[in-house]
């Protein structure tokens, strides 16, 4: 059974940081692009870091500079380090499994509120 359990949300302040935290198993954690996105309430989910098998990542413009994805294949752990969190980055986050194949896998999601 596949699982990916994100973890490391939770209320911060304005200029703050987070870091979270995606543990998968039941895949080869190895050979899938990892990815976290965001869902803030009324609007589409979002992607805003990648990071591939290969390990080169991407980011959205939005958090470039301030946020960093890195991954631990020994422990099957995608984590994403945010700094100078905005309230606009108030959202439900999501690690995200993909191999470019059909088959993609979704965690449940970890709450960050970022207050003003």
């Amino acid at each position: 059974q596949v699982q990916l359990v994100e973890s490391g949300g939770g209320l911060v302040q304005a200029g703050g940081s987070l870091r979270l935290s995606c543990k998968a198993s039941g895949i080869i954690f190895s050979i899938y692009d990892m990815r976290w996105y965001h869902q803030a309430p009324g609007k589409q989910r979002e992607l805003v870091a990648t990071i591939t098998s290969g390990g080169t990542t991407n980011y959205a413009d939005s958090v470039k500079g301030r946020f960093t994805i890195s991954r631990d294949n020994a422990k099957n752990v995608v984590s994403l380090q945010m700094n100078s969190l905005q309230p606009d980055g108030t959202a439900v986050y999501y690690c995200n499994a993909y191999n470019g194949g059909i088959i993609e896998y979704w965690g449940r999601g970890t709450q960050v509120t970022i207050s003003s």
